[in-house]
């Protein structure tokens, strides 16, 4: 028979895989992936549109990564999750800068705005994120996420989709609901910092697509 605490420690373990696979971090490459096969972008050469894809992963997800490897290697920071408020700034700053070069890149391969205010919008909601995680803590994981989330509506709401985009965003919003639940199985975050940091992301995205997209 499973014990609770073999219940309790099966929903942990599930808990960090979701989080892990929906790490901030991959976020922009999500985004990417889902502009450049389920929009009308979606005609562009497909050698093209894999690049574009390993270059945002490269910049938003690898460097950043490879960051905090270095700074915990250093004693920067002690744990890679960065569990410590006190130890996110720099990590924090690594992972704006390569937002930005995201941002910049996109534009110098001449995306359609909209396209590129996606990234915009997500470093203007990382930037929000590390300020309050000067004081506070609002999660990073569910800024991530709801940056996606409307992305997403956006393109339903612009009618840039190559199909009816309703069933992915439902999609979308219900793996935020599981990102949430696990952010608080795994105690990292309140309630109240969960929806904040959701709010942050969809309102940051959704205002730069639509104000200058």
């Amino acid at each position: 028979m499973i014990t609770r605490f073999g219940i309790n420690k099966i929903l942990a373990g599930l808990a960090r895989f979701v989080s892990s696979i929906l790490t901030p971090l991959l976020m922009p490459t999500y985004g990417a992936i889902i502009v450049l096969w389920a929009s009308v972008l979606c005609t562009n050469p497909t050698g093209h549109r894999v690049a574009v894809i390993m270059v945002m992963l490269g910049i938003t997800c690898v460097l950043p990564m490879i960051g905090i490897g270095v700074l915990h290697h250093f004693g920067v920071i002690s744990d890679k999750r960065l569990g410590k408020s006190s130890e996110r700034h720099i990590p924090y700053a690594i992972a704006l800068a390569c937002y930005t070069a995201a941002t910049f890149y996109l534009n110098h391969v001449h995306s359609p705005m909209w396209f590129t205010m996606f990234a915009a919008g997500g470093t203007v909601a990382l930037l929000i994120t590390a300020l309050v995680n000067i004081k506070w803590k609002i999660s990073a994981h569910l800024t991530g996420i709801g940056g996606v989330v409307a992305l997403v509506y956006q393109l339903h709401s612009m009618n840039l989709g190559v199909f009816t985009m309703k069933w992915l965003l439902c999609a979308v919003i219900l793996l935020a609901g599981v990102l949430g639940t696990a952010r608080l199985i795994l105690k990292c975050h309140t309630v109240m910092q969960a929806i904040l940091g959701f709010v942050s992301g969809f309102t940051c995205v959704t205002l730069a697509m639509k104000l200058f997209g």
